[in-house]
């Protein structure tokens, strides 16, 4: 038996983010939904992966009798078994929203197709489906999931990630510390006279972090593997900086995936940025309209802005996108892959993946370049951009070519 998490249509809603990895492999919380998924199993899970990105990213073996779960859902260890015991051999089960929450059957059995799951392929492979009573659980469906379930799943990965691991003490005398109990150390944090308030915490720092003199931090918060907090940073609440990340200035409810740097003076609040981004100094994100209305944002499948039911919206920016310094983003900005943004004005907000310029124009980004800045960029991490990688971004270059028409101008949503 092996357990694979499996894609459904949410995969599209969540482009740029999912333009390079599939939705298992996002961050939410303090870990990726696949590494939730593998501590609450038990046991290695593997990944049905949409077309593309599969030679990079699928991982099963498609003659084993399989459970396969929807990854875009954030599990818990009792709905586990109730999905698990709920299904047998040969049936899926969905829930109201006619989303297939598990389904069970040899992959080889389904056939070749794209890698994204819903009900007609599941009939045609002969699957039944069941009726089961199973709770609710929240899932990351758009971009903006991300930062709005954030806070709720630094809460539940606290208990599961530390379980069983002792924290380290905070040595640093000068460094102050409210709510202790919500505070978790991993080995080698190095934190200079900081001060803490995880009194509505908690607060996980992963090993190797670096807190340095004056960073200022009041709420949930999960600083990941080898992050770095510059001096003078102030975080607030349901933030996640990923591992290798480098955060300053001010952060509100955002969520760096990784590998990437804000590491400057400016705000950024509801955001999330992919990996290898980087935010050039004095960038400032807008997450609230002037007249409080509803944020629209990009959104792929329907090709115009939809609404997100919250007023409060900043950036999201897919992998290996930049922004130069005092780069100014509206609220509610899309960028997608690989693109470089700088120049004064507001830009519009949505911006094409291999994307050049700014508010004054926009021309293309070549792959070549593209290639060349983040080899330059991992090169720095002692990191190589990849065969697969290269292969992963050229399809993205090549799918996304519509919409660096010039001419076929998507008005920003005002």
């Amino acid at each position: 038996m092996q357990y694979l998490l499996f894609e459904d249509q949410s995969f599209f809603d969540l482009w740029p983010l999912t333009f390079t990895r599939p939705t298992c492999d996002l961050r939410v919380g303090i870990d990726k939904l696949q590494e939730k998924w593998t501590r609450f199993c038990k046991q290695p899970v593997g990944c049905i992966a949409y077309a593309y990105l599969g030679n990079q990213f699928s991982r099963f073996d498609p003659t084993l009798e399989s459970i396969c779960f929807n990854g875009k859902f954030i599990p818990d260890a009792n709905w586990i078994r109730d999905l698990a015991e709920a299904c047998a051999p040969g049936t899926y089960l969905a829930n109201e929203k006619k989303e297939i929450l598990v389904f069970r059957c040899k992959p080889a059995q389904i056939g070749n197709f794209d890698g994204i799951v819903n009900e007609a392929i599941l009939t045609n492979a002969g699957l039944k489906s069941i009726t089961a009573t199973v709770n609710e659980r929240p899932a990351i469906r758009f971009p903006w999931d991300i930062f709005r379930l954030n806070g709720q799943c630094i809460r539940e990965d606290f208990e599961a990630v530390i379980a069983n691991q002792s924290s380290y003490q905070p040595e640093d005398k000068h460094s102050i510390v409210y709510g202790r109990d919500n505070l978790f150390l991993a080995a080698g944090v190095k934190m200079r006279a900081a001060v803490i308030n995880a009194e509505d915490g908690p607060v996980y720092i992963g090993e190797g972090v670096d807190i340095q003199e004056g960073s200022l931090i009041h709420g949930t918060h999960a600083f990941c593997d080898h992050a770095t907090l510059n001096m003078g940073v102030k975080l607030r609440g349901d933030t996640t900086v990923g591992p290798w990340s480098k955060v300053g200035g001010e952060i509100a409810n955002s969520v760096i995936q990784g590998y990437s740097n804000k590491g400057h003076d400016g705000y950024m609040g509801n955001s999330v940025l992919g990996y290898w981004c980087n935010l050039g100094a004095d960038t400032n994100t807008s997450n609230l309209k002037n007249n409080y209305t509803e944020v629209r944002v990009w959104n792929y499948p329907q090709e115009r802005f939809a609404r997100t039911g919250t007023i409060f919206c900043g950036l999201i920016m897919g992998d290996h996108s930049k922004c130069g310094i005092n780069t100014m983003f509206n609220t509610g900005t899309v960028v997608g892959v690989s693109a470089n943004i700088f120049g004064d004005g507001y830009p519009r907000n949505f911006i094409p993946s291999f994307s050049w310029g700014g508010a004054a124009g926009l021309t293309t980004f070549t792959l070549p370049k593209a290639f060349e800045v983040a080899e330059a960029v991992m090169g720095r991490r002692k990191l190589q951009l990849e065969e697969g990688e290269k292969a992963i971004l050229t399809e993205v270059f090549r799918r996304t070519e519509k919409y660096r028409n010039w001419e076929r101008e998507v008005k920003s949503e005002k």
